[in-house]
């Protein structure tokens, strides 16, 4: 049995950029439907990712700030962690935010649909429900459906010790030994988790340093806390072979510089990035353009080629990252609604929630350097900031970088406690393109670790008070 059935705007995933997209159309008067394959709103992000990954890390953040006050002289008896526990509140948060979203559907006469969704053509989508099969017509159509974890060859993902970021969240249990292949974002604070729960965590990266696009000065920092808080640390590795071991946990063959070692583990963790899925929803069915990548092609306003269709988050192209699909889906709502919309961010933020943090926006300076963009910079160290040391810690540091001409702010990296909340600054700055005496002469509020943004330009004006820089000597 098949039905069909009309409607005007049609959102295909229900992750921050789809149901940002689908609120912003009803309230702009629209009729929308929001068709996802999950049970729960919220997509990747709130039910499997940013969220409950985040919830986990405050855990390990926090169980690490009560270790570190021993220098400060304070001192907790070794914690008890309840597993059970800490995955009820883990999934309570969750459950809180897709109920959240579920109400604001309603209250906004947005039809929700638990399906998969399949294009059979430019026109028609084909809903595949538990019972039937319906196909829905649209005025338009906004495809917002994420992302999937990666695949490594030869590693086999049905096994129950391989775990994806997906499955790692579950925290069915903690393995006493926990192999993290990959540096990246996921890899790194999904280690930090597992390690603070009690797992001796060893991590593998093919290439030759840890999140590879961050600067080098800025993840230092965090290179050196893992090294105390992980068990080994292996770059410039390929893993080779996964393989069960009887009767439990793997074993795993890994290669560096032509050697090749063979250890065991209880479980692998494979956090080598994600791919857009475009082969899942029936692109191949219609005449919308894919890259080679398979990311959808879009422009500015995010319409692909198919002048009713438009693509967000995701699955239109890198960054993959929550807010950037959150401003697309309202720019493709607003576009469709007749509003004069684009998506024109000069710069879009990336943080990386381990601790220390570690953020950046706009240019970095491994990207000014590839790509010659003359450029000067002001950093500041936490260690002269008095609130860094406050709390104990002062490898901070935080960066800016403006254009060598113009001296407008053209990239921000901050490395440090709460650097992803300190990175918003730095973001508006590149955006409404403040140079260096701007930031300065903005009054920040002291002991605070966001006085430290005033501080960096400083540096770069030669004004800086709360360090001592000898002036070059000419002549």
């Amino acid at each position: 049995m098949s039905s069909k059935k009309h409607i005007e705007i049609l959102v295909i995933g229900s992750g921050p950029g789809g149901y940002a997209a689908a609120f912003r159309a009803a309230d702009l008067g629209k009729d929308v439907i929001i068709v996802d394959k999950d049970p729960t709103l919220g997509g990747v992000c709130l039910n499997r990712g940013c969220i409950p990954s985040k919830t986990l890390l405050h855990i390990a953040k926090v169980l690490d700030e009560a270790n570190s006050l021993k220098k400060m002289g304070v001192s907790f008896t070794k914690p008890k962690i309840d597993i059970d526990a800490v995955r009820d509140w883990k999934s309570k948060v969750v459950t809180q935010l897709s109920s959240g979203i579920a109400q604001m559907a309603k209250a906004r006469n947005v039809e929700t649909i638990q399906a998969e969704a399949s294009f059979i053509s430019n026109n028609e989508v084909e809903l595949n429900l538990n019972t039937e099969k319906q196909v829905l017509t649209f005025d338009y159509c906004i495809i917002a459906a994420g992302s999937s974890s990666s695949a490594v060859p030869g590693i086999p993902l049905d096994n129950k010790n391989i775990l994806t970021s997906k499955t790692a969240l579950d925290l069915e249990k903690i393995p006493k030994k926990l192999l993290v292949i990959g540096g990246g974002y996921i890899g790194l604070e999904m280690g930090t988790v597992y390690s603070a729960l009690g797992s001796n965590v060893s991590l593998a990266e093919f290439l030759p340093n840890l999140l590879p696009g961050a600067d080098a000065d800025l993840v230092k920092p965090l290179a050196r806390k893992l090294k105390k808080e992980f068990s080994e640390i292996h770059l410039s590795t390929k893993i080779t072979k996964v393989e069960p071991k009887n009767p439990n946990g793997l074993s795993v063959t890994m290669e560096k510089n032509g050697s090749t070692t063979t250890e065991n583990f209880d479980q692998v963790l494979v956090s080598v990035g994600r791919k857009p899925n475009t082969n899942k929803i029936g692109v191949e069915n219609t005449n919308i353009k894919v890259d080679d990548f398979g990311f959808i092609s879009v422009d500015k306003y995010q319409k692909t080629n198919i002048d009713n269709i438009y693509a967000i988050g995701d699955i239109a192209g890198n960054p993959m990252l929550a807010h950037k699909a959150t401003h697309e889906g309202k720019v493709a709502a607003e576009v469709i609604c007749g509003l004069p919309a684009a998506f024109d961010a000069k710069a879009i933020p990336a943080v990386i929630f381990t601790d220390p943090e570690i953020a950046w926006v706009g240019i970095t300076e491994t990207e000014a350097k590839e790509q010659s963009i003359p450029y000067e910079k002001g950093e500041f160290p936490w260690a002269a900031s008095g609130k860094s040391l406050a709390l104990g810690r002062n490898e901070g540091k935080t960066k800016i970088i403006f254009d060598k001409e113009t001296k407008r702010t053209i990239g921000v990296g901050i490395v440090g406690p709460n650097a992803g909340d300190l990175i918003s600054e730095g973001a508006l700055a590149i955006e409404m393109g403040a140079d260096a005496e701007d930031i300065s002469l903005t009054v920040h509020p002291h002991p605070t670790l966001g006085e430290t943004f005033a501080n960096a330009a400083e540096v770069f004006e030669g004004t800086v008070t709360d360090l001592y820089i000898p002036k070059k000597k000419t002549g």
